[in-house]
Order: C-alpha cells, then structure tokens, then sequence
C-alpha cells in the first residue's frame, strides 16, 4: 500500500480532517450513555421534570453536532478516496499506454483491465471506510470500555472478556480468508480472459459451431469462482452472527451483575443502562471493524497487482535529447534502412519466428513482402517500427541502431497502416489528428483523396466531421482499411508501412490506391506487406518469407524466374500465366 500513501499524500489536509472529524463524533457519541444515565439517576428517580428536558436537549444538541461532525468527516474522506483513486487510475492508463505491445501481450489484456478497474475500485473503497473507521471504530471500542470502567470496575470486567473473544474469534476468520480473496481475484481474470476471448471470436464459435461448448467451459469456470466466493463469503458472514451472539450473551450477563452491583448500593439503575449502551455501542463498531477488516483484506491484494503493474519496465524509450540522426520533415529525404541478421521469438525461446533476415531498403524506395500466412511478414514490420525489439542482429535507420532512436519520434517517422483497420470513436476529423499535429482541413482532404477515400466521406452529412462509432463499427472494412490509410499520410511520414491494408478492397480501387502511393510528392519509403502478388508486383524489390525465412529477395522479374515460393503464390493467383502448381 505504499504507492497509494503517495496519492493520499497529495490531499493530506483532507486525508487527515476526515479522521479527526470522526473521533470527534466518537466522542459526543461516548457522552450520549452517560447523559442517559444521568437523566434516569436524577431526572426519573427524583420525578425532576425541568432536569429531564434539560438533558435531553444536551441529548439532541450532542445528536446535531455529531450528524454534523459524521457528514463533514464523510465529505473528506469520500473526497480523499475519490480523486486518489482517479489519479491512480490515470497513472496506471498511462504506464499500459507506455508499456510495449510485447509487454502488454505478456501480461495480458484481461489483466490490465481487471486492474484498471476493479482492482482500483477496491482501493478506492478501502481508502474510504480507512479514513472514516480506522480509527474511529477501535476508540470507540476502547472507549467504551474506559468508560464502562469510569461507571463501575467491577461489572466493566464483562467488557474486557467481550472484547477478547471477538478479538480471537476475528484473528482466526481473517487469517483463513485472507488468501482465499487473492484466489478469487485470480480466478477472477480467468473469467475476464475467457470473455475477452469468446467476445473478440464469437462469430468464429458461431461458425465453428463452438458456441455451446464454449459456453460450457464459461459456466465451468464461474461455477468454480462463484463457488469459491459463496463458501468465503458463508466463513466471512459468520463475524456478524458470532459478534451478536456473544455481546448479546455478554449484555445478558452485564444486566445480572448490574442487578446484584444496583442491589448491593454500589452502583444505580441509570448506570446500568449506561454500560449495556456502551455495550451496544461496541457491538456495532465491532461489526464495522469486522467489515472494514474484510475490505482490506480485498484491497490488499489488489493495492499489491497495481504496483505491480506500475513498477514493471517498460522496453519503450525515451530521450530527452533531439536525435537529429534521423530528419523528418521539410525536404529532408528519409534515410536507408538496414536489416541485419535480425531473428526474434515471441516467447523469448531457441524457436525463433523470424530467423536470420538480411536487407537493405534504400531511401525512397518501394520494398514488397509477401508469403503464406504466419511466415513472419507483420512480425518484420512491428520489428521495424519498435513494438517489438529484435532477438539477435540488429535493425538500422541511416546507420544507426533503431535501439537509440526515441520511440515517440519513431512515431512520427513511421506512418502505419495495421493489418486490423481500427478506429475510435469520435469523427473523421479526430481520427486523422492522432496522427499529426492539428492537421488542417486542406492537409485532412489531401490525404483522404489520396487514401480513396474521400467520395464516401463527402457524401455523408457531417464530411470530415462524421460520427465514427466505436471501432469504425457505422463504415464497412473497406472503408475502415482506407480511413486507416489516410490517418497514415497525415504528416506525411518518412516511412509508410502497408500491412496487407488493402485485403478488404477491390482490385480496381486497390490499383487506383496503389498508383496514388507510389508517386506521393514527398517520396517516402514504402513498405507493403500483402498476400497478394498485384500489390508487390511494382516494387523495386520483393522480399518472400516462408516460415520466417527469407527465401526469396528481389524484382519481380527475378523471383518468378529463380524463386519457387514465389512462383506457386503468383501463378496460384495468375493461373492463366502457368497454371497453380
């Protein structure tokens, strides 16, 4: 919990108001009994009419200012918890937003929202009822206790075995529960990975015809966390019954000294009342405390994932220094990429899913990269941008190590088309602006024309300015893959990089858009990765992979003569040129 002192920190006046409050309502609630107390030693004893409504004004005046002291204590401490929780929450949005795509694929997607939103709210709950009980529940307890002993020692002793036997009887409940919580905080993110994965591929299960089986697998996995959480929850529950039972038995028994103390003429009737008051009092704080405990006991583990989470190093890098190795904008060409003997692996073992890869790109130039799928096309692109860092060898820009270039200024050399076309919700305008900086109207309709795509944006009512549902949901895959292109262009990157962003198009607008590519008046680099042999069949140079091997480097010329990889993908889909072997 020591990140989240860091955030309370920030709002420590507050943090410390709310407490204080609230032991000064303790403190007018400690007086209530011994007011009661004297209303019935004096006031109905001696018939004193003018006494009893006097007291009973002390009575509702300690009421009021108690209300008083309880609401403002409520405001501070929700006020705390609050805005600490946000700021966490941003932080943490902000280290996932900075961790690499490796990263994050590593930890998990469920993970990182299970932590960003339950886990944070279990926190902000905790640092409420923290502030608001801590303390003020184990004053009253001892309170009371104090001041059952002030009315009278003897049958005050009842209190201290009370108060021990709830003690022990929380210690040992606790104690089993504690680490069950951190299992159902785990079992937890199973659920949450299952959905997220049925969620994303329901129309695979629906065509696989899945759906039942993976439903069942589902209902498997809930009935083990509902399971888990009812039999924690029965041993949980069992702190209010037991509290009550034995501060019941404990009045019970308090009442029949306090007969034998009031019949012996050491103590009055009034003080009797006074200490099963207190003992009331004690029970509904222990029942509070016991609440309380069993908040934190969820907090604790989720507090200790979300520092987890936020102390983790990021593989992202950032310089403060300008790196002036690598020039973008203005007339500045871009430089010449070098591949050298890059081979890299997902899970980090011997079984590298690209191996041993060489090339060069020079500046300006159109490099096509085609093969079968999962022979390594998009994981070479990801490792030329930094989402991934390379296993072994080493990936070059201009003669320096892509390693040492800040990866938010690669971000603006690399103009990006993924081979998912995604977008946010918001309009056109907005989706072409994470791209580049404020891009005027004229800058957003160049780069639309150029993509294809500005017919269709044109035509609807709002322009540039349409409504874009979430993920692009209201345009069909072709115009998502063009939108995609155009937010690419937009500052108009040094490097263009095509993951097979045409897939969704026909031929003749794939044509029309591959032509307007090729002759962009700031020539980038470009890069397409396709599978189809039209999209590659310009470029200067042609790479084949085949199970992350390069098995295949040159024009088209040379690979429909000397590569055989190349020649099945081409005449598969040519076959009126020789056939598909």
């Amino acid at each position: 919990m020591n990140f989240v002192l860091r955030y309370i920190k920030k709002y420590k006046i507050k943090a410390m108001l709310a407490p204080l409050f609230k032991m000064l309502e303790a403190i007018f609630e400690l007086l209530v009994p011994l007011v009661m107390a004297s209303i019935i030693n004096k006031g109905i004893k001696g018939a004193d009419t003018h006494y009893i409504i006097m007291m009973s004004g002390v009575l509702l005046f300690l009421a009021v200012v108690g209300l008083g002291f309880s609401i403002t204590a409520q405001y501070f401490s929700a006020y705390v918890a609050v805005y600490s929780a946000a700021e966490i929450r941003q932080a943490l949005f902000e280290k996932i937003m900075w961790l690499s795509q490796g990263m994050k694929e590593k930890v998990g997607e469920e993970v990182l929202t299970t932590r960003i939103t339950n886990d944070i709210n279990q926190i902000q709950n905790a640092i409420n009822m923290v502030l608001r009980l801590f303390l003020r529940s184990p004053f009253i307890v001892f309170g009371a206790t104090i001041m059952a002993f002030i009315v009278d020692v003897k049958s005050a002793l009842v209190f201290l075995l009370v108060v021990s036997l709830l003690s022990i009887i929380v210690y040992f409940i606790m104690k089993y529960t504690l680490p069950r919580y951190k299992t159902i905080a785990a079992k937890l993110e199973t659920v949450l990975h299952a959905v997220t994965e049925n969620l994303a591929g329901s129309r695979v299960l629906r065509a696989f015809c899945q759906v039942e089986e993976e439903a069942d697998l589902f209902k498997k996995k809930t009935t083990e966390l509902t399971n888990l959480q009812i039999f924690t929850g029965k041993v949980s529950a069992l702190l209010n019954p037991v509290t009550y039972v034995i501060v019941n038995l404990g009045i019970v028994f308090l009442i029949y000294v306090g007969m034998r103390r009031v019949e012996a003429g050491f103590i009055l009737q009034g003080d009797v009342v006074a200490q099963v008051n207190y003992m009331s009092q004690i029970l509904v704080e222990l029942i509070k405390l016991a609440n309380l405990i069993v908040l934190l006991m969820k907090a604790f583990p989720s507090a200790d994932r979300v520092q987890e989470l936020m102390e983790m190093k990021s593989d992202e890098r950032n310089f403060d220094k300008f790196n002036d190795n690598l020039i973008i904008g203005g007339s500045n060409a871009p430089k010449q990429i070098s591949i050298k003997n890059v081979s890299f692996s997902y899970n980090g073992t011997a079984d590298m899913d690209i191996e041993d890869i060489n090339l060069e790109i020079p500046a300006g130039s159109t490099l096509g990269i085609i093969g079968g799928t999962g022979s390594g096309k998009s994981t070479l692109l990801k490792l030329l941008n930094h989402t991934y860092d390379v296993t072994k060898g080493s990936i070059e820009i201009g003669g320096t190590n892509v390693n040492q270039f800040d990866d938010s200024y690669l971000a603006k050399c690399f103009g990006i088309v993924p081979q998912k076309a995604y977008l946010f919700s918001g309009t056109v305008r907005s989706n072409m602006e994470m791209a580049g900086p404020n891009p005027d109207d004229n800058e957003i309709k160049s780069a639309l024309n150029i993509a294809r795509a500005i017919d269709f944006v044109e035509a609807k009512e709002g322009g540039i300015d349409t409504e874009v549902k979430g993920r692009g949901s209201n345009f069909s895959g072709g115009q998502r893959q063009r939108l995609t292109i155009a937010r690419a262009l937009i500052g108009q990157p040094k490097y263009l990089l095509l993951d097979d962003s045409a897939s969704a198009l026909d031929l003749a607008t794939e044509a029309k858009l591959k032509k307007a590519l090729m002759n962009l008046p700031w020539h980038p680099t470009l890069i397409i990765v396709s599978q189809r042999a039209s999209s590659v069949l310009e470029a200067d140079q042609i790479l084949v992979l085949e199970d992350g091997k390069c098995v295949g480097l040159g024009n088209h010329d040379k690979l429909i003569r000397e590569c055989e990889t190349y020649q099945e993908i081409y005449y598969c889909q040519y076959p009126e040129e020789g056939g598909c072997k």
